[in-house]
């Protein structure tokens, strides 16, 4: 059996923190080279900690981590990019914390994905730059499931096989796709969904970022696909997300 590594210099994206003992704080970390690590950082919570300030969440930072035991140990920590604009708009933050929630969901611990890290450094660049929330998150969801084997099917019927046609269908989280009228009745969670929201789910799937920003769906339209996404993310994992519900309250806040 192979010994593990006892060192690792790697590049990270700061998922998520929580306290450790009496001065420690332990970091979840999603790495370029290893997946999600869990890593402690030793005196981060004493005042004059230097190494706090590089490992806050949506931080991209260079590491060298030393293993003890099970867990990685952060010996140095450099911060590359803080996305500052992340934390100074709460519906960004909210945002940004659903496209970090959703790696820490779908990635398996220690476990390389150069594609899936890329596309996060890339969402995370585009919503502090202010592309639309729609178009940068809605890219990441579709582009995630195909990395992690959950690509939907959305341009032949996932029961029949047929190709859709140019009209509203159904969507089936159960059977991984769109379903054509035929077949709705045997899809028992089969939902509708419009023939906009499908061309923009198939739109995320096979156009380039860049062209997608030229696109401007109305509201209906962007619930829609937040809502079939919301519903087949969650089938998927078995579980509600936490950040989709502090998004909308500060939706409905910003509304009154």
């Amino acid at each position: 059996m192979p010994t593990p590594e006892r060192s690792l210099k790697t590049e990270a994206i700061v998922l998520r923190h929580s306290e450790m003992g009496e001065a420690d704080r332990l970091l979840t970390l999603f790495s370029r080279n290893a997946g999600v690590i869990r890593a402690v950082v030793k005196g981060a919570r004493r005042i004059h900690s230097k190494k706090a300030g590089h490992l806050e969440p949506f931080t991209r930072v260079n590491l060298m981590l030393a293993r003890s035991h099970e867990l990685w140990i952060v010996t140095q920590a450099v911060a590359l990019d803080l996305f500052l604009p992340l934390h100074e708009d709460l519906i960004l933050t909210g945002e940004a914390a659903y496209v970090l929630e959703l790696i820490d969901r779908f990635s398996y611990e220690e476990g390389e994905n150069h594609v899936l890290y890329q596309l996060l450094v890339e969402t995370l660049e585009r919503l502090s730059r202010g592309d639309p929330i729609f178009t940068a998150v809605h890219f990441f969801e579709l582009h995630l499931l195909d990395s992690v084997g959950f690509r939907p099917q959305l341009f032949n019927c996932v029961q029949c096989k047929e190709e859709i046609k140019p009209q509203d269908q159904f969507f089936s989280a159960f059977l991984g796709g769109a379903v054509c009228p035929r077949c709705a009745g045997q899809a028992p969670d089969a939902r509708p969904i419009s023939v906009d929201a499908l061309k923009y789910l198939r739109n995320f799937q096979r156009t380039a970022y860049t062209r997608l920003l030229q696109a401007v769906p109305s509201t209906a339209v962007e619930r829609e696909v937040e809502t079939i996404l919301q519903y087949y993310i969650t089938t998927l994992l078995e579980r509600h997300l936490n950040t989709p519900q502090f998004i909308n309250e500060i939706r409905k806040d910003r509304e009154k």
